[in-house]
């Protein structure tokens, strides 16, 4: 019996909750199907996803398909959440990919099968709902290859679309059906379709290679609703989709990921893992790293194990190569660390939140008790970017839209009985230094209070490199520890710039170091005072990396989107005013008979506000698809600031005296 790791991914409303559950329904794990509507789903357990209809937490859930064990990952289709979307990809051998019938290729569907296609992972279309009024199957089929520009087989034909009694009949393509796009890729094919020797078990080797290589994406219709189709996509699934790996992977180091976090019924944390190589069992020690390099947390113990089997999860004393498990006992798991080994891991495909907002507590709701309720939010899902405020007793979460919102108000007050507020959503900027800026202190020199000597120096890097911290001193001159601390602090540092945002797209260069060796008096033992410890490079660090960037001068850049809109040619005169007014800017006009397509950039700002008003002014048939794309220098106004959460060494005075307790002499 092999695994396969399957992802069931869509736009919102494609259907795929309730294709999940149609296929645990067909493979006999559960006796009847849940309903959407009605809040009965087996993967959509949060109160809020219940009625709200939507999925917001990515579940995990079992089933077979003859000697194939599936684990069954349904991810949420609202774009507000492609986080749990992103943690699910980094585990997936193979998806299949919902589209409705009626809606056809929403913006959703494209990012997904763009993302799907650049990470080459094999996935099937499953064209949903060809029972309902309007369903298209032909014109679905075009906008796949037109749209998602993905090649794609049709693996049998409709009937009677648009009704109740729709069906979908499975016929193995032949060379007219599929060569075109087979041969491609495949150079053999081609010259035996020339001589006329292509056979169909030819074509379907070929077929069966090329999914598996994520060249090609098979196409099945059908309807969860009914179950027209969906015995074949079962069929599918099982045959073209590549599994999890052999037994020869369970000889290998370990080496796992973290996907989702988890708080048991006692507040206990759970950590769901997709273990990639090698065995881990009840009682093993576990080393946890992030981006390849270890915590400095040291090994956590397994306490439990719990994998997938036939709609639920079992205990077990180990966990295997290929598997997906629930753990106890790594009490400091984050999202997206790895356990054991580092290997190529799948990890950012989709852009950070571009949003923040503060959270405002209710009528008599404790701060700290948000602020831990908030913290442990933020341990389920990194990328909520939790910013506290210790000097305004205020607590900012990043987003990725509005929706977000109504779920962390939800989820406060459901799980921890906390009624909140929120302010309203700004966009979040980043700054980038300007030009090249150095600055130093030396020990014993000035007034520098620190048994440290640290120089830095500052300058601009190329757009999306982030930060890169690079020597020009010798390792050997000073402890290690002491170059640890520095640039551990240096990064602390850049999290705020001088405008409060995070600096990035820049190179930070060590130039001088210095420190003082232990030290005692005589017949005494180490003595703080006349020696140098972290606590004087963490503490110099910030003061000399402010006046370079000072020195360098920043530009604060605010998040912009790309955006698409698809409308009736005839309200061109009424959308291009609204998007100038919104400060969008057109790119590309182009006008197909009565449709006309406009892309462009837009602030993530102006971003909700706009697609607000699409249906207004597109008399409801327009299509709007956006998503970041860049950051852009503020070009009107003053450059936004953000209140700082740190000691603020922009001010040299109130930094000393919050850090050492003494202002300088």
């Amino acid at each position: 019996m092999h695994m396969l790791n399957l992802g069931i991914l869509a736009h919102v409303d494609a259907g795929k909750t309730s294709l999940t559950e149609r296929l645990l329904h067909t493979a006999g794990v559960i006796d009847e199907l849940g309903s959407v509507d009605a809040g009965s789903t087996r993967t959509d357990t949060l109160a809020l996803e219940r009625r709200r209809g939507i999925t917001i937490k990515s579940a995990v859930v079992s089933f077979r398909i003859d000697d194939v064990t599936v684990n069954l990952i349904d991810t949420p289709g609202h774009p507000d959440f492609i986080a749990e979307v992103e943690r699910a990809l980094a585990v997936l051998d193979g998806a299949v990919l919902v589209v409705s019938a009626v809606e056809g290729v929403q913006a959703q569907t494209r990012i997904l099968m763009r993302t799907l296609r650049r990470l080459r992972i094999p996935t099937l279309v499953f064209v949903n709902k060809i029972d309902r009024r309007g369903a298209r199957g032909e014109r679905v089929l075009r906008e796949l290859t037109e749209r998602l520009s993905a090649p794609v087989v049709p693996m049998g034909v409709v009937t009677e679309p648009g009704t109740a009694g729709a069906a979908f009949t499975a016929v193995r393509p032949t060379a007219e059906d599929a060569v075109d796009v087979l041969a491609d890729h495949d150079d053999a094919l081609l010259a035996a379709y020339v001589d006329d020797l292509v056979t169909g078990e030819g074509i379907h080797r070929a077929l069966v290679a090329q999914t598996r290589r994520a060249l090609v994406h098979p196409v099945y219709f059908g309807s969860a609703t009914t179950g027209a189709g969906v015995p074949e996509l079962v069929e599918g699934i099982a045959a073209l989709l590549p599994g999890a790996g052999g037994e020869a992977d369970r000889e290998g180091p370990l080496s796992g990921t973290v996907f989702k976090v988890e708080r048991g019924p006692a507040g206990e944390k759970i950590a769901c893992v997709r273990l990639f190589s090698g065995v881990l069992r009840v009682r093993d020690r576990v080393p946890l790293g992030d981006d390849g390099r270890d915590r400095g947390d040291g090994a956590a113990r397994v306490t439990a194990i719990n994998v997938f089997d036939q709609g639920t999860d079992v205990r077990r004393e180990e966990v295997r190569a290929g598997e997906i498990a629930r753990l106890w006992g790594l009490v400091e798991a984050r999202v997206g660390d790895r356990l054991g080994e580092p290997r190529d891991e799948r990890r950012r495909f989709f852009a950070p939140p571009t949003l923040e907002t503060v959270v405002v507590p209710g009528p008599g709701v404790d701060r700290r008790a948000l602020h831990l309720a908030l913290t442990r939010l933020a341990e389920q899902d990194p990328l909520i970017g939790l910013r506290h405020d210790e000097v305004r007793q205020e607590t900012s979460v990043a987003l990725y839209g509005e929706v977000q919102k109504e779920v962390v108000q939800a989820t406060l007050a459901a799980d921890h009985g906390l009624t909140v507020a929120f302010r309203e959503t700004t966009p979040l900027c980043v700054e980038g230094p300007v030009g090249v800026g150095a600055a130093a202190e030396f020990v014993k020199k000035g007034d520098n209070p620190f048994l440290a000597t640290v120089g830095l120096r500052v300058e601009p890097a190329r757009t999306g490199s982030g930060v890169r911290f690079g020597l020009e001193v010798e390792l050997g001159s000073m402890p290690y520890a002491f170059f640890k601390a520095i640039e551990d602090t240096v990064r602390e540092t850049l999290g705020q710039g001088l405008h409060g945002w995070q600096v990035t797209d820049c190179a930070v260069t060590l130039t001088h170091c210095g420190y003082c060796p232990r030290q005692s008096h005589a017949h005494q033992g180490f003595d703080k005072s006349m020696s140098s410890t972290g606590y004087d490079f963490r503490g110099l660090t910030p003061l000399v990396l402010t006046e370079a960037l000072r020195r360098a001068g920043t530009r604060v850049h605010e998040p912009m989107h790309r955006f698409r809109v698809e409308a009736p040619a005839d309200t061109l005169g009424a959308l291009l005013p609204a998007l100038a007014g919104l400060r969008a800017v057109p790119r590309a006009t182009e006008v197909r008979g009565t449709r006309c397509v406009l892309e462009g950039a837009v602030p993530a700002a102006r971003v909700h506000r706009l697609e607000q008003r699409i249906p207004a002014l597109t008399r409801g048939e327009g299509e709007w698809e956006s998503g970041f794309d860049h950051y852009a220098p503020v070009a009107l106004g003053t450059p936004p600031e953000r209140p700082r959460t740190d000691d603020n060494p922009l001010d040299r005075a109130e930094y000393l005296l919050r850090v050492t307790g003494r202002v300088a002499n």
